[in-house]
């Protein structure tokens, strides 16, 4: 930890310590993207390397995982009834192997194989008899299958290599082996029978001259032991699917190719080997990224397809089917030039990138909104046709384009962001410039071209009768008159609304706060977590239960369950438990469809509550973008040597005030429950004279119940261990009669029972791991908000109670927020930088656009009046106001300055062409209400098809609300601070 902390990129660092292991896992800082990992990497593989020999003695070589968010997309459960595992094993390898060829597999791997080992069980009697010692089975097994280079001779002409024989062939050669007592008794005192055989004779008597050297008794293995090949007992992960015993296959798609392409490749091989496997054998797709990918593909093409028939039927109706066409046809282009765009930029098709069209459609059309208006207006008014599109298109050219730059420049924090939300969401900045850029442009080219061929000449007016202006109409009319009044009484106007706007920001503490929603798949994860200390195998016949209740579900397709620790990293946000939880069980639960998982957790959940109060359980859905896997992640850590006991004491109160919270549920501490060990309390004096350390008994206790390795046992280019240990009998009584153990010192003849050299054997309670925290000692307070609440909710409700909790604590402990407190807190923070340049140019723009200060204040004035409509949208959906509503905070402040711009620019051109500036005012506002309702009306209903989706809803409904009310906003309270900033006197009435 010491020298991981010298990195200067380091954010955080996590360990973990239980006897046996340690594991330090290591955050980085949010500024360091993919891209730059690797380096990082190396420089710590450095720094570890260097303090190795400062390790105590006995410790393992460091293992550093720098691929820990390597995501395997696909993950295959091979199953089969009547198949050993050993036949399952085999078989995914061969599909393993298979798929790791396809086009576009980076890596293809197997999950929950089981160790294999060679066991050698012996009585503990046996060896006593015999004079036989753990280091005899060392000494023999550990040189027998070695690697051996016995050179050459050359014979007549030829050089032959020499070759020794005795190499391991099969396990059951192992039992072949003769060991040599180092300590045992004389040949003639054995035990055995002397064979007549005169080969046999001759291997197990050494010959010699007698009194030169003791006939020491060679022991074949089989003799006195059962060699056995099998697997690791007790197992370290398993893994079951749909209730059967299975072997998993994850594959990972690399980087730069298309996953469904990948998919696709991949069922046709499956499909392929899967004619050529026995009958009974099955494989079921535990997670598929290609049908996700192209599931949400589709999803958003159709929400795309049915947005843009939206917005040309919201076009056709007020304006005619040649003005749908014409606004249509750049709104389509618009959005295959994006597709291109996003090619040369190397942006691929993603949530975020394809989210960021429907989001800038309304500013899409709003360019050729604007330029096809004037250009019907000033035709109808009887200007020359192409004198009229050259005047729309080149008059609002240079306003449109800074109103465009502005737009883009309220998503720029997000791409300047240096944190996992920016990375995530940058392309949002990318392809709104694109779409808006292209807009832009084909408005000023495009767009006139087409009203000049398409828009029709105006009926001549009938003799006598007078050219009728356009905006006389009750619609009209309507607006003018209220525009007028509202200008009369602009104070009691502007009281009304800074009231709406206080009411809104007191409402808007009632707003759920979330910082990212869940995903959209069709799974649920089931945790459990079992006393420390319980057996895997207890763990996997206790969760039965629960998956029979699952599979008799009808809205589940498939349940798949992991011992020992978590799944594959199927999905990038989830982080899998590490591989050290024996008491830890997980599930994966499949659907047919994410609107099936609500129904389902609520059925499901209050069930495993009910059936599993022992032990702590959680039923969770998959989170998206920068997700944690605790949403409630409280840190209270201590000094670097913290009594452990002290800290498990503050965590229990930290649960309490968790306990008492109905917002909260699936509480825990990353400390667990305290477990109990069994200690020898070694007699040091006796110990000394019966030549017994503490290693011998180390070796005798691991010997009598685990297994020792004594050698390794090669198989191709496998190594499996050679594990002595007792007999089966003296395994299952090792607890009871472990006073009666024997204990044989390296240097001693005669073994001697385990009681003889301890004061007692006993049993007490230890910690079951040590948690720390940057150096600091530890405990983490974990729960999850109620179904009905957020994490801002939870926090809120509990944080003086533990504000208090902290002030009792002695001096150098400290209660901070991990979890998502620190990933929103992060993620807000890393908007900053991008704000004050984007703010610097949108500011430079309005004032350049206008060469004033005044139009650029009102505009400003004008934008936090928005948060009436937020306030109300997200107030009536129940949506949560987080990040992606902040993005649409961000589009909506973007869309409201545009409109503004070009209405204040029309005031412009009306005072330039000799109007007062009341009249100008009024006038714009007039002319500026249908482009500006029709740029409002398309965004809006436009982001209805965006709205059902659980990832965009609460930035849809933030748009759709916010825009609805920054309509009026902009008709209304822009001209009223008009005509307060430049003090414009309404004409006196009659």
């Amino acid at each position: 930890e010491k020298a991981i902390k010298e990195i200067p990129d380091i954010e955080h660092l996590y360990s973990f310590s239980r006897p046996g292991v340690s594991v330090i896992k290591v955050d980085v800082e949010q500024h360091v993207w993919m891209d730059t990992l690797p380096q990082i990497w190396d420089e710590m593989r450095k720094k570890i390397r260097d303090v190795i020999p400062q390790l105590p003695p006995g410790a393992g070589k460091p293992d550093i995982s720098d691929d820990f968010n390597f995501v395997y997309g696909f993950v295959l459960a091979l199953t089969g009834d009547g198949f050993s595992y050993a036949e399952l094993e085999n078989w995914a390898d061969d599909i393993k192997r298979e798929l790791d060829l396809i086009e576009g597999v980076s890596r293809a791997e197997l999950w929950g194989i089981q160790d294999k080992v060679i066991y050698i069980d012996v009585s503990q009697k046996q060896m006593a008899e015999r004079g036989l010692t753990f280091q005899d089975f060392v000494d023999t097994l550990g040189r027998q299958n070695m690697v051996v280079d016995a050179g050459s001779i050359d014979v007549q002409d030829k050089r032959l290599r020499v070759v020794p024989t005795g190499e391991f062939i099969t396990p059951e050669d192992i039992g072949e082996l003769f060991l040599h007592p180092s300590q045992g008794r004389t040949f003639n005192q054995a035990v055995a029978p002397i064979t007549t055989d005169l080969q046999t004779t001759q291997a197990q008597r050494p010959t010699g001259a007698v009194g030169e050297r003791p006939e020491v008794e060679l022991i074949r293995i089989k003799d006195i032991a059962e060699v056995k090949a099998g697997y690791l007992e007790p197992p370290q992960s398993l893994m079951r699917t749909d209730g059967r015993p299975a072997v998993g296959v994850q594959i990972a798609a690399r980087d730069d190719v298309n996953v469904v392409d990948v998919g696709k490749r991949l069922d046709q091989r499956l499909q392929e080997m899967m004619a050529t496997m026995p009958v009974g054998m099955e494989i079921t797709k535990v997670a598929w990224q290609s049908e996700l990918v192209t599931e949400s593909i589709v999803s958003f093409f159709t929400n795309l397809a049915g947005s843009v028939i939206i917005v040309l039927i919201v076009l056709t109706v007020p304006m005619g089917w040649r003005m749908g066409v014409i606004i249509g046809t750049g709104l389509v282009l618009t959005i295959l030039g994006t597709f291109v765009g996003m090619t040369l930029f190397g942006y691929p098709f993603q949530r975020m990138s394809l989210g960021a069209l429907i989001i800038a459609m309304g500013m899409m059309v709003d360019n050729s909104i604007v330029v096809a208006d004037g250009i019907q207006v000033k035709i109808n008014s009887g200007m020359d046709r192409v004198k009229a599109a050259i005047e729309a298109a080149t008059n609002p050219a240079m306003a449109l384009l800074g109103a465009t730059l502005i737009a883009v420049m309220a998503f720029y924090p997000i791409f300047a962001s240096r944190a996992d939300a920016g990375e995530y969401c940058r392309s949002l900045f990318v392809v709104v410039g694109i779409s808006l850029s292209l807009s832009w442009l084909l408005a000023l080219v495009q767009t006139p071209l087409q009203c000049l061929s398409m828009l029709p000449d105006p009926k001549p007016a009938a003799e006598g009768e007078e050219e009728k202006d356009p905006f006389d109409t009750k619609f009209f009319n309507g607006y003018r008159k209220l525009l007028e009044f509202a200008i009369r009484q602009r104070w009691v106007f502007m009281g009304v609304m800074v009231g709406m706007l206080v009411a809104a920001i007191y409402g808007f503490g009632y707003v759920k706060q979330m910082f990212f929603p869940y995903a959209s798949r069709n799974q649920i994860m089931v945790d459990f977590w079992f006393d420390e200390g319980t057996r895997i195998q207890d763990v996997v016949a206790r969760t039965k239960a629960a998956e029979d209740k699952l599979m008799e579900n009808e809205l589940v397709t498939t349940v798949s369950s992991f011992f020992g620790k978590g799944p594959p990293r199927l999905y990038l946000p989830v982080d899998p438990e590490l591989p050290y939880y024996q008491n830890y069980a997980e599930m994966i639960v499949n659907t047919e469809s994410y609107k099936q998982v609500d129904p389902l957790i609520a059925e499901f959940e209050p069930w495993i509550k009910e059936n599993y109060p022992d032990i702590t359980t959680r039923v969770r859905k998959y989170g998206v973008g920068p997700s944690d896997t605790w949403k409630f992640e409280w840190q209270i850590t201590g000094p670097a040597e913290a009594d452990v006991a002290f800290l498990r004491e503050i965590g229990e109160k930290g649960m309490a005030i968790l306990r008492k919270e109905p917002r909260a549920k699936e509480i825990k501490t990353s400390l667990m429950n305290r477990r109990e060990k069994i200690v020898p309390v070694y007699d040091q004096p006796r110990g000394r004279w019966a030549q017994v350390s503490r290693d011998d008994i180390g070796y005798a206790t691991k010997r009598a119940y685990d297994g020792q390795q004594v050698g390794l046992y090669r198989e191709g280019d496998d190594l499996y261990p050679i594990l002595l240990r007792h007999q089966p009998e003296e395994r299952h009584a090792a607890a009871d009669n472990l006073d009666a153990l024997q204990i044989k010192p390296v240097r001693a003849s005669q073994a001697v029972p385990l009681a003889q050299v301890t004061k007692d054997i006993k049993t007490e309670y230890e910690e079951p791991f040590i948690n720390r925290w940057d150096r600091r000692r530890t405990v983490t307070i974990q729960a999850t908000p109620a179904w009905w609440s957020t994490y801002p909710d939870l926090k809120n409700h509990v944080y003086d109670e533990f504000m208090e909790l902290m002030a009792t604590l002695p001096p150098g402990y400290d209660i901070f927020m991990d979890g998502e407190d620190e990933s929103q807190l992060d993620n807000q923070s890393s908007l900053t930088p991008g704000v004050l340049p984007a703010v610097i140019i949108m500011l430079f723009t309005m004032v350049a656009l206008y060469s004033a200060f005044r139009p650029m204040l009102i505009i400003v004035c004008t934008i936090p009046f928005a948060l009436i409509g937020v306030t109300v949208g997200l107030l009536v959906s129940g949506q949560p106001f987080g990040f992606l509503a902040t993005l649409g905070a961000m589009s909506l402040s973007g869309m409201m300055i545009k409109n503004a711009i070009v209405l204040l620019d029309t005031v412009q051109e009306e005072i330039d062409a000799g109007k007062t500036r009341y009249e100008a005012i009024v006038r714009s506002g007039v002319t500026r209400l249908r482009p500006v309702c029709l740029a409002a009306a398309t965004t809006v209903l436009a982001l209805i098809t965006l709205a059902p989706d659980v990832f965009w809803s609460a930035m849809a409904y933030t748009i759709m609300f916010g825009l609805t009310f920054g309509t009026m906003l902009t008709m209304f309270v822009v001209p009223v601070l008009y005509c307060i900033f430049f003090k414009v006197e309404s004409p006196k009435t009659t």
